[in-house]
């Protein structure tokens, strides 16, 4: 397996739209695999296709503990139920390195995906792994989570990452 590269904000690619994936085979699972080594080596409990430069709608997910890891493969996942009450919570995410801010979700999700072999599944989810695959669909439509701040914490995030990215590009 190999560890990808983790696309940085602010990145044109992490604000655009990405496409269905069209057929689940070796290639997409094997990147699936390295995007789930990659997210741990980061650490992380989500990454999506975006993030490592794939435009397509897949992203992969582990809440579970260290010692008992729970990997979960998403593609072209739909969201068809959201719960009416909501809870916020401090998020992160491996784009934005070290930055924090408290996100609204809806405490649970129900949707329609497909797994890492391609069949069809459902799924109830609540808590962390709601919150977390809230937050890794909204990647897969261009949103990141400091779209859901205000302009002015956003433009903050923004402003400490451009200039950290400067910093690096010239260290």
């Amino acid at each position: 397996m190999a560890i990808l590269d983790i696309i940085l904000a602010p990145d044109p690619r992490l604000t655009a739209p990405c496409e269905p994936v069209e057929a689940v085979d070796g290639a997409l699972q094997r990147l699936m695999d390295d995007m789930l080594e990659t997210m741990y080596k980061a650490p992380g409990i989500g990454l999506a296709a975006p993030q490592v430069g794939v435009m397509k709608r897949f992203f992969v997910v582990d809440v579970g503990e260290e010692n008992a890891r729970d990997p979960r493969f998403f593609i072209n996942p739909e969201i068809t139920d959201r719960s009416e009450t909501t809870s916020v919570y401090e998020e992160g995410c491996l784009s934005l390195p070290k930055q924090f801010a408290d996100v609204e979700r809806s405490d649970a999700v129900s949707l329609r995906y497909r797994d890492r072999r391609g069949a069809e599944r459902t799924l109830d989810a609540d808590g962390m792994l709601a919150r977390c695959i809230q937050h890794e669909m909204d990647h897969l439509d261009g949103i990141l989570f400091i779209d859901h701040l205000s302009a002015l914490k956003r433009r903050m995030i923004l402003r400490r990452m451009t200039k950290a990215k400067r910093a690096q590009q010239t260290a």
